[in-house]
């Protein structure tokens, strides 16, 4: 009766509700941004340059975008990408690349207005994200709770359980590891990591994501090297199948665009509210939350753009007949046929080192709904830190169906509400990009000291953008 109830609203939220918000928000903030993602998309990366720098009091732009790569980088790229050619065919993977071209848009909006509204915590470090633009820049208290308690059942519980599914089973299948062995390893080691905090997560996630992401990106472009000849097929074949071209392929249509945008949006997240999370802890240079709009609209396109066309070639250039093999075992029988029996071990160990990081990193989310949910107290967190871990090893354990049917319906009223809130905050998000567009215009490094009017005007923390804190380093 659960998992009917669960799948009843999966396909109102998914089917009615919000393929048609994704698209219609990535669209508006597209034209309200003026195609930012397309018109600074070299600046996008020039931004980085000088990522690394730090006040103390916020993580590094470089360690922001790290930890939302942690966090995106997971099973969405290895066994969502399986999933949705599975079901879905080829074609589900252009319109992964069409949501995430839109979503860069809806990214940076997330992004900028987290790091606009963030505050300092008793401890001196940043924090914010969702629900405080909710409850200021909207100045409403229940969506804020209602979107933490989402962020709470969607980070603190249930988006764990695929990442530590994956690991699981792809352990399983190359080495023969019991389930619940790995559950208990993976669910012990995470809380070693997640009990350090928000810049003991960052540090981890810093040190780990570039490399894998660098190792697995070079794998699959030896693939793709290697198969040189049949590249322009396979597009030909991701092309037809999305427009239901193909033969018996025009009932297709509908499963290839739902597969597509659903696994796409649970992979670069970009609309879901949780990447402004990680964007509202960071002191972002250049001193200015556009800055952080543009580093975290980057994480969508190496996600999806990148990452997630990586596993896509690794198996449509396999030759594996589709619909045969599902999860994260068809990326890794795929690449054993293209390089060798050490391909299926690579693959469990990159889901090992991507969805751990995502689970630790879903922790650090997660974290930022305690206080509205009066949780933010010893008791309130040991509650909290105990059913995260007591899902991580649920997950390891559970069948496919079972976690992405409840991820899905968390990620869909996640998103719902805050593509809402971002989208009556527009106003705000056309003044921040215009103020920053003007200092590049001529010429200057983009800072932003929030003039009385503004503090008033977008309700924002008193002191968090003043002339002290803006200040460029020498």
């Amino acid at each position: 009766m659960f998992t009917d109830v669960v799948n009843f609203l999966n396909g109102l939220l998914w089917g009615q509700i919000l393929v048609p918000l994704l698209l219609i928000a990535g669209v508006w903030f597209t034209i309200r941004l003026k195609a930012i993602q397309f018109r600074h998309f070299g600046h996008m990366f020039s931004v980085m340059r000088h990522s690394r720098n730090t006040d103390g009091h916020g993580i590094s732009s470089f360690q922001a975008l790290c930890t939302s790569l942690a966090a995106r980088v997971g099973t969405g790229n290895l066994m969502g990408v399986a999933v949705a050619i599975s079901l879905g065919g080829p074609g589900a993977i252009f319109w992964m690349w069409m949501i995430a071209l839109v979503g860069m848009a809806t990214a940076f909006a997330e992004s900028t207005l987290g790091q606009l509204y963030k505050e300092e915590n008793s401890s001196g470090n940043y924090r914010g994200g969702p629900a405080f633009y909710m409850l200021k820049g909207l100045k409403s208290p229940a969506m804020a709770l209602i979107f933490s308690v989402c962020l709470f059942i969607g980070y603190g519980m249930v988006f764990s359980a695929p990442q530590a599914f994956s690991i699981a089973e792809a352990l399983d299948y190359s080495y023969g590891v019991d389930p619940y062995i790995t559950g208990v390893i993976i669910t012990i080691l995470a809380g070693i990591i997640v009990m350090g905090g928000m810049k003991k997560i960052a540090r981890f996630s810093e040190m780990v994501v570039p490399f894998m992401g660098v190792a697995y990106f070079l794998v699959a472009l030896w693939v793709i090297l290697t198969s040189l000849p049949e590249i322009p097929g396979v597009f030909k074949q991701i092309i037809y199948s999305a427009f239901g071209l193909q033969e018996a392929g025009a009932g297709m249509l509908g499963v290839a665009m739902m597969q597509g945008i659903k696994r796409g949006l649970y992979s670069n997240e970009a609309g879901m509210g949780s990447v402004p999370h990680a964007a509202a802890a960071a002191t972002p240079y250049p001193p200015h939350p556009a800055s952080q709009g543009y580093v975290q609209m980057s994480g969508v396109f190496f996600d999806t753009i990148i990452l997630c066309t990586c596993t896509a070639m690794i198996i449509l250039l396999s030759g594996i007949e589709l619909g045969q093999t599902f999860g994260i075992q068809l990326t890794q029988q795929a690449l054993a046929n293209q390089v060798g029996s050490w391909g299926s071990d690579f693959i469990a160990l990159a889901i090992f080192f991507f969805g751990f990081t995502s689970m630790v990193a879903n922790y650090a989310y997660a974290e930022n709904s305690l206080p509205f949910l009066k949780m933010n107290n010893k008791i309130g967190r040991a509650i909290f830190l105990a059913v995260f871990l007591g899902m991580i090893f649920y997950g390891s354990v559970a069948t496919l169906g079972e976690v992405l049917g409840l991820a899905d319906l968390a990620m869909a009223l996640m998103t719902v509400i805050n593509v809402i809130a971002i989208m009556f905050l527009s106003k705000h998000l056309v003044t921040l990009a215009k103020d920053y567009n003007e200092h590049i215009d001529k010429g200057d490094i983009p800072r932003f000291v929030a003039s009385d009017e503004q503090v008033k005007d977008m309700n924002l923390t008193a002191g968090i953008w003043s002339e002290e804190n803006t200040r460029l380093p020498k």
